[in-house]
């Protein structure tokens, strides 16, 4: 899956039904050559523009599904 197809897919916390956003950028072991987190934009697609910078940092291993039109997460928020 390429990059391109990932930014189209919603991003959901499946703990809350949360609706987070969209990707907008992914973090990158480069040493491993793999994947750490997924960075959504707090706010929505636009918040990089319109926004304040606030964004979720979102763990590869919290991902519990990648389906055709969105991403599932497990995110527990902390109070």
């Amino acid at each position: 899956m390429r990059l391109c197809e990932l930014e189209k897919k919603e991003v959901i916390n499946c703990c809350d039904c949360k609706k987070l956003g969209y990707i907008n950028d992914l973090i990158i072991d480069d040493c491993k050559g793999c994947i750490e987190a997924l960075v959504v934009p707090e706010g929505g697609k636009w918040c990089s523009f319109f926004g304040d910078g606030k964004e979720y940092v979102i763990p590869f291993s919290c991902i519990k599904r990648i389906g055709p039109d969105l991403i599932l997460v497990e995110i527990h928020e902390e109070k």
